[in-house]
């Protein structure tokens, strides 16, 4: 993976989580999983407006806003019983927001396999926050060209 396409933020989750022995990510996943972030208001009543990451085995929906200034906003929902899949949207939600539209089509599409949990985690589980990426990418490309 190209550290050069690497947003300092995504950067700064997959340091912490590869200083850390694989028990110790295990708990930062669910650290993160307890922090995604609350669908704003004017979406929480508009499931339509939620696409479905199928890649994962939970319900997961993510939204994909792309202001004037192409700035990116993710937005996702996890249910609590599936923190593992939270903790991916969670890391996905809080290294991506705010970023230009450029930058989030530059993270490399490896970074999910980066961090340090492909041994830890299901190979399928990692497909799932891949998934959630691809989508977000298609997305924004998809908001840009409208």
């Amino acid at each position: 993976m190209s550290d050069t396409a690497l947003p300092a933020r995504l950067a700064e989750i997959r340091d912490e989580f590869l200083e850390l022995e694989e028990p110790d990510r295990l708990e930062l996943l669910l650290e993160f999983s307890q922090e995604l972030p609350e669908v704003p208001a004017e979406y929480a009543d508009h499931p339509e407006m939620r696409e479905r990451v199928v890649e994962c085995q939970s319900p997961v929906y993510i939204i994909v806003t792309v202001d004037d200034d192409e700035r990116v906003a993710m937005h996702a929902t996890a249910p609590a019983e599936a923190p593992t899949t939270r903790g991916f949207a969670s890391i996905l939600s809080q290294g991506l927001t705010g970023l230009s539209a450029d930058e989030v089509l530059a993270v490399p599409d490896d970074f999910p396999q980066s961090i340090g949990l492909t041994r830890a985690v299901s190979p399928l589980r990692i497909a799932g926050m891949t998934g959630m990426l691809m989508r977000v990418k298609r997305q924004v490309r998809s908001k840009r060209e409208a």
